[in-house]
């Protein structure tokens, strides 16, 4: 083992137990381990930049761009506020109903932005029924993580391997989308009764949640109008972007600048 080889083992093993300490910015520790990479002369500033996946950074960019505008309808808000209403106020089907949309949005969108955007809607549902919100937060990481592994754009690393192994959106639904439902299936009965203490009907809460009106969640008809149809194509485009010979971030992008404009 070289002098080189040792430093960058010691710059690694540094950014790993600061980013674990939490003491500092993840973000300006993982610039800085960078930063000293190149000082140390361990890759030339050519080399680094080889090894970015630009491909997974722009369809988070573009997704995340997406995400943020089709927020401003109150899109999410009416389908968070019309399943709490579907399941009556009852807690136990409020998680499962939770769950299999934040694992569906976690496979159409990705996973990071789903939790961004169920999470603050589950809060205020949990206050509303005045219980405790632990259930739902820690089921809906599980379910984003699940749903977000059976396509080609729910997880980060699922974009690494499918830009790295030519891998399309059909593959990864076609070969984990069956086993992904079965896993879920099984996460739901589990967590049903793990948590059937804890999440107990009441008549109070069922009167709570008939009294939210969801149509006053939209903000902005037509943005909704036209964030579902972009919405449409982007999903569309990831279907076929193999086919088209373009990448799923210039789909994601795309989408981004249709919504921007």
């Amino acid at each position: 083992m070289n002098t080189q080889q040792i430093i960058a083992i010691a710059i690694f093993a540094i950014v790993m137990l600061l980013i674990i300490s939490e003491k500092i910015d993840r973000t300006v520790v993982a610039l800085s381990g960078a930063a000293l990479m190149f000082v140390f002369k361990i890759l030339t500033f050519e080399e680094g930049i080889s090894h970015i996946d630009f491909n997974t950074l722009f369809v988070l960019i573009g997704m995340m761009i997406v995400v943020s505008i089709v927020k401003k309808s109150g899109l999410f808000e009416y389908v968070a506020i019309l399943t709490a209403k579907i399941s009556k106020g009852d807690p136990s089907k409020i998680m499962v109903y939770f769950m299999i949309i934040t694992a569906f949005l976690s496979a159409v969108l990705d996973n990071v932005t789903t939790v961004l955007l169920i999470g603050p809607m589950t809060l205020v549902i949990s206050d509303i029924l005045s219980i405790n919100p632990i259930p739902f937060l820690i089921t809906q990481i599980l379910a984003s993580n699940i749903g977000g592994t059976s396509t080609l754009i729910g997880d980060p690393p699922n974009i690494m391997i499918g830009s790295a192994a030519g891998l399309s959106f059909g593959d990864f639904i076609v070969n984990l989308g069956p086993i992904i439902v079965i896993i879920l299936a099984i996460v739901i009965v589990i967590f049903k009764i793990f948590y059937r203490k804890q999440l107990v009907k009441s008549e109070e809460s069922e009167k709570l949640i008939a009294n939210l009106d969801e149509k006053k969640a939209i903000q902005d008809k037509t943005l909704l109008v036209k964030s579902i149809l972009v919405l449409i194509m982007i999903l569309i485009g990831f279907m076929s972007h193999s086919k088209l010979g373009i990448e799923s971030s210039v789909v994601a992008l795309s989408g981004a600048c249709i919504l921007l404009l």
